[in-house]
């Protein structure tokens, strides 16, 4: 079948949504160092904003999703992103460690909204033969947003400092235009609009085992991802490595190009293989990779490892859009895969102040630190997955339904 406009630009703006999403998180990242210098705090309490953003997040997933859920997925959607646009606004305003540590909080809460709703409102609109595809997109999403960061790093932050490149973050406010003009709400979501509705709590308790299966493999995920990237360009290439902060966001830009590549591949192929099996294929990539990852002694080794990680986190989390949306009950879509998706991220935020305290005991070693942390969460993925369930294809409104078969044309 042929896509209408309106498929199209739901992507679009899911993808963008969440792209900008991550570049308004990740530019925080590459300033640790010299906001510790500026606002006269340690290394470990600047990377306690990480943690306070992180783990917020499962807040906005639930009273954004529930927003969505109530009101409609497209107006939800609209508020978030000018919430969490102007919160990063506001960080580079900061006058002390502690404001700052404020602000990024109540960024947290914002940004834990973008994810859940962005992606229900796709899945929902979208032909069903096209969600492995479109969800490996959107999770693309994510380093694509890495990707602008480091890139504007390298082009910007000597000459800006660390308080305009948070002015930078204003910018995805621009995406609210497209999405108000071009943007349809969810057929699934006005299907339901009318009819009776269960309590999300009603919702949890009868599907409470789904809902802690979800939790622990987001918080799998979660440490998978953030053990890849949250200690790497600040403090492992940087600090470890004594690399220049153009040479470690070129580098970290690679490993975001890896990471877009593995998202799309894996997410394109996980309608033949399935969603389990494809996460499994993903996640064991890591494996021989950690060596030229972490342990690699020049830049053309490391980037090459960043690369090939990448390709592995991101293609496993390539899968995971169309899987938790497939998982989801019905009734709080907009909510489920978010809110576990982000209690996950909660269970996980400990990840970097974890990875600084283990490389602090060895020597300062953060090589050593991510590669503990991404090869023990590879293998729980792959355990997990395993043994989880699989809701491939299922018709999540009348439309789909109507046409189980049809393909996808763009």
């Amino acid at each position: 079948m042929k896509w209408s406009k309106s498929q199209r630009n739901v992507v679009v703006a899911a993808y963008l949504g969440w792209t900008l999403d991550a570049f308004d998180f990740f530019l925080m990242v590459f300033m640790f160092k010299d906001i510790s210098a500026q606002l006269h705090s340690s290394m470990q309490v600047v990377s306690t904003a990480v943690l306070l953003t992180l783990g917020m997040r499962p807040i906005g997933a639930f009273l954004f999703g529930r927003l969505a859920d109530r009101f409609g997925r497209k107006p939800a959607l609209v508020w978030n992103i000018l919430a969490y646009s102007a919160l990063e606004l506001a960080s580079g305003f900061a006058p002390n460690m502690t404001t700052l540590l404020i602000v990024r909080a109540l960024f947290g809460v914002a940004m834990g909204g973008e994810w859940g709703i962005g992606s229900a409102l796709t899945m929902e609109s979208i032909p069903p033969s096209a969600r492995g595809f479109v969800s490996g997109l959107l999770q693309t999403g994510y380093p694509s947003g890495y990707f602008l960061a480091s890139l504007a790093v390298y082009l910007f932050y000597d000459r800006l400092g660390w308080r305009y490149m948070f002015a930078l973050g204003v910018l995805p406010a621009v995406i609210v235009f497209f999405i108000r003009r071009g943007v349809d709400e969810s057929p699934a979501w006005k299907e339901r609009q009318h009819a009776p509705s269960m309590g999300v709590l009603s919702v949890l308790r009868r599907d409470w085992k789904l809902a802690v299966y979800g939790i622990f493999l987001m918080t799998a995920f979660n440490f998978f991802s953030h053990g890849s990237q949250d200690a790497y360009p600040g403090l492992f290439l940087k600090v470890q490595h004594h690399f220049d902060t153009r040479l470690s966001s070129l580098i970290t830009a690679i490993s975001n190009i890896g990471a877009i590549c593995g998202g799309l591949f894996f997410g394109y192929i996980c309608e033949r293989l399935g969603r389990r099996r494809t996460i499994i294929i993903a996640a064991l990539i890591a494996l021989p990779v950690l060596p030229f990852w972490a342990f690699g002694s020049t830049p053309l080794i490391l980037a090459t490892g960043a690369f090939l990680m990448q390709v592995s986190v991101q293609g496993a989390w390539g899968v995971i859009p169309v899987h938790l949306n497939e998982l989801s009950p019905p009734e709080i879509r907009a909510t489920f895969p978010g809110f576990v998706y982000q209690l996950g991220n909660l269970l996980a935020a400990v990840n970097l102040n974890l990875q600084v305290a283990i490389a602090e005991a060895h020597g300062n070693d953060y090589g050593l630190a991510m590669a503990i942390v991404v090869g023990t969460f590879a293998v729980v993925i792959t355990l997990m997955v395993a043994f989880g369930p699989e809701r491939r294809g299922i018709a999540m409104s009348a439309a789909q339904a109507a046409r189980p078969g049809a393909l996808a044309a763009l």
